[in-house]
């Protein structure tokens, strides 16, 4: 387990994020098996894959969101789960606070404005109000959306809305963000956008684990390429090496699909 979440980059200091042995089933169907990976801080990690791969399970998994029957899940070295056994409701939330999520269906509150739907998790959790305004306003103009503090999310692009999802997933301060295909539901101008906003939260090393069908962003942005199929890691390393002189045949297989 020490080898797991030590940070490939430093000996000293765990990786934000280790999972080991994961497996997960729905009923008698088995979509994680053995998985096994770490995310060290200021790493951008893309999961790319054919559809029913377990990518976004596994990601959900990670964020809680489904419930693992095995393995290990670690934040900054400390159980979240140990063995299939979760740590109590109390530390799972404190864990809660360490991830941002930002979904493909941008899931914002419809009856919410751009800035309540950016401010309202935050002045939930006891943050002074002016505090949380100002960084949801700094947070807008990051994203490109001054003018819109205002709208209403039918008034939004998807990728407007996606760009909110974003600035609401920041506006928490987390250490380590969530993609789970951020741009599937955008046509190419709109993905456009919203993969540049996460190209500048890479340059800026935030640390990002990305399920994502974009094969030029993840071959340019990662520090490593996970491949997964039939519910396991097939193949990870430097993108470099996963996309240009693949080791599987399996891996081979699916990036032919995205050569032209």
């Amino acid at each position: 387990m020490a080898e797991l979440v030590r940070g490939a980059e430093s000996t000293d200091a765990p990786s934000i994020l280790g999972i080991c042995s994961l497996e997960k089933s729905f009923g008698s169907l088995m979509v994680l098996k053995d998985i096994s990976l770490s995310v060290d801080r200021g790493n951008v990690i893309s999961i790319i894959g054919p559809s029913g791969s377990g990518k976004s399970t596994l990601l959900r998994c990670a964020a809680f969101l489904e419930r693992a029957e095995g393995g290990d899940i670690l934040y900054d070295g400390q159980y979240a789960m140990q063995n299939g056994v979760y740590a109590s409701k109390a530390e799972l939330n404190r864990f809660r606070s360490r991830f941002g999520l930002v979904f493909q269906n941008f899931q914002l509150f419809p009856h919410y404005s751009v800035m309540k739907n950016i401010t309202e998790a935050p002045i939930l959790h006891g943050e002074d109000r002016d505090e949380v305004q100002e960084r949801a306003l700094s947070l807008i103009r990051k994203m490109g959306l001054e003018g819109k503090e205002k709208a209403y999310p039918y008034q939004l692009s998807g990728g407007q809305q996606q760009r909110v999802a974003i600035a609401r997933a920041l506006a928490m301060k987390p250490e380590i963000l969530y993609f789970d295909e951020p741009t599937s539901a955008l046509d190419p101008e709109l993905t456009g956008e919203v993969l540049k906003v996460i190209r500048q939260l890479a340059e800026e090393k935030m640390t990002m684990v990305v399920v994502t069908h974009e094969m030029p962003f993840a071959k340019a942005v990662s520090n490593r390429v996970i491949f997964m199929a039939g519910g396991v890691i097939v193949e990870q390393g430097d993108p470099r090496e996963v996309f240009d002189d693949p080791r599987e045949e399996r891996t081979r297989q699916f990036l032919r699909v995205f050569e032209h």
